[in-house]
């Protein structure tokens, strides 16, 4: 190879490249931000700035989207918790106002949770460097983004220079191959991935999603894996662009037009890793080994197929984690040994920046078609465009005659601070993106699940293999 010719680069190095703007001694590097989402819990940040004197830098690449303390029960959009998180949301427009960002309001129908307005908007674009005060912000990769949740001092930084310093990650690829069965979704491939390299399995690492698997994946289901990637330790989650990705945001509100559309897919259209690019680490994962997921335990790691049993925690060699896997246990109320078929549920929770969009909603409507619920279920969209179309499709109908509440955009029962939460001993299949402790209320038992499967445990008041009420085509 000639030394001026490049080394081979994975899209990771290829993005993180063009926007570092210098390297300290240190090696940290003080990288460019193209998008800044400010969701409400930025208002620490806005404080910061008004403390010091500084304006937003670039208010054009900023965006505020109210999500997490926002009620979702009135079209007013005036059910709040209590005033204290009343206050919270209207700092949000306070901030828009007086520092001039872009603002998707309550009283805007684009507004929802920023994670599924940023791609639905054409906001979140290849090789965009994404930045966002939340841990689930690693969505936007699967547009082919580097997109990563930052701290409130660290947003208050990007707030006054559009730049932020970082530490390189590590790059890990995770290939998934083989042929997916009848009734896996995306939610269960990641809980899978979750499952097998543990919770910490990817601290420190951007990881690509990569194979033939991921390829016939929509775009929706790709931000799916990619939400998650931060429940594996990892930085971030990217899916490398392609048609699907081209065909996805062609038309898209904030997407780029004419001649400039021209040159951003041929862009585009080099981002993907070359061919002998190496990765820090690589894992494969056989999607045909994978089945109906869902967690039994307070980790996302805590998952098995619905067939499987719930491991002993005695089978833990280490000390430390055989406490934690009793402990899980013991607060899910379950037993080592026992299956999750068939155990009884209380609620049921579809929405979440997770599985919120419309390929979730009509997902879970499928399943709810002709069927009545057995236990309250709600389902919230994920943004005022996703409630939109899924009124135009009929799936609220479909929904409100299951017997489920149909609800308005927000973060709703995922992160259980506005209002919708779960109470203590109380058992929820849920399609978000957490099952702490307390995650969704102060005692709350949360099992993780993809919309499907989320929709048969509301139909049939129990844990169910969603395979027994699908027709296979």
């Amino acid at each position: 190879m000639s030394k001026l010719q490049l080394k081979s680069r994975s899209i990771f190095e290829k993005i993180w490249d063009s926007h570092v703007i210098l390297t300290n001694d240190e090696g940290q590097s003080l990288l460019y931000v193209d998008r800044h989402y400010c969701h409400d819990g930025s208002f620490h940040a806005f404080d910061m700035l008004s403390e010091s004197g500084r304006k937003v830098l670039r208010p054009d690449l900023t965006f505020g989207i109210p999500d997490h303390y926002v009620g979702t029960k009135s079209k007013d959009r005036q059910d709040f918790a209590d005033d204290e998180r009343r206050a919270v949301v209207e700092t949000v427009e306070k901030n828009a106002a007086e520092f001039g960002i872009n603002l998707f309001g309550l009283d805007d129908p684009r507004q929802g949770i920023a994670h599924v307005v940023g791609p639905e908007q054409g906001l979140s674009l290849p090789g965009l460097l994404i930045v966002c005060g939340d841990s689930h912000t690693s969505s936007h990769g699967a547009m082919g983004a580097f997109a990563f949740g930052i701290g409130a001092s660290e947003v208050a930084h990007v707030l006054a220079t559009q730049s932020l310093w970082q530490l390189k990650p590590k790059a890990m690829r995770i290939t998934i191959t083989g042929e997916r069965s009848f009734g896996v979704t995306a939610k269960d491939v990641i809980l899978g991935v979750i499952a097998h390299i543990s919770a910490a399995g990817a601290v420190g690492c951007a990881i690509e999603y990569a194979g033939p698997a991921i390829a016939s994946m929509s775009i929706e289901e790709r931000l799916t894996v990619c939400n998650m990637s931060i429940e594996a330790g990892a930085r971030a989650g990217m899916v490398a662009p392609d048609q699907t990705t081209i065909d996805y945001i062609e038309g898209r509100p904030f997407a780029p037009i004419g001649e400039v559309w021209d040159e951003a897919v041929t862009y585009w259209e080099t981002l993907p890793s070359d061919a002998d690019a190496t990765f820090d680490h690589e894992v494969e994962i056989d999607i045909g080994t994978l089945s109906p997921t869902l967690t039994w335990g307070t980790s996302p790691e805590d998952a098995i197929g619905i067939n499987d049993i719930i491991p002993d925690p005695n089978e833990e060699s280490d000390l430390r984690r055989r406490e934690e896997k009793q402990r899980s246990l013991d607060y899910m109320g379950l037993s080592a040994g026992s299956s999750l078929k068939d155990v009884p549920v209380d609620r049921v929770f579809i929405g979440s920046c997770t599985n919120g969009r419309i390929e979730d909603l009509r997902n879970a409507a499928a399943v709810a078609k002709g069927r009545k619920s057995k236990v309250p279920t709600m389902v919230v969209p994920g943004s005022g465009q996703v409630k939109a179309q899924a009124e135009e499709e009929g799936l609220d109908k479909i929904f409100i005659e299951a017997g489920f509440e149909w609800r308005y955009a927000g973060c709703s029962m995922c992160v259980g601070i506005n209002g919708d939460d779960v109470a203590a001993k109380v058992r929820c299949v849920s399609t978000s993106n957490r099952n702490f402790e307390g995650r969704q209320g102060p005692g709350a038992r949360t099992h993780l699940v993809g919309p499907e499967m989320a929709a048969a445990a509301a139909v049939t008041g129990c844990i169910t293999d969603v395979r027994d009420l699908m027709v296979e085509s």
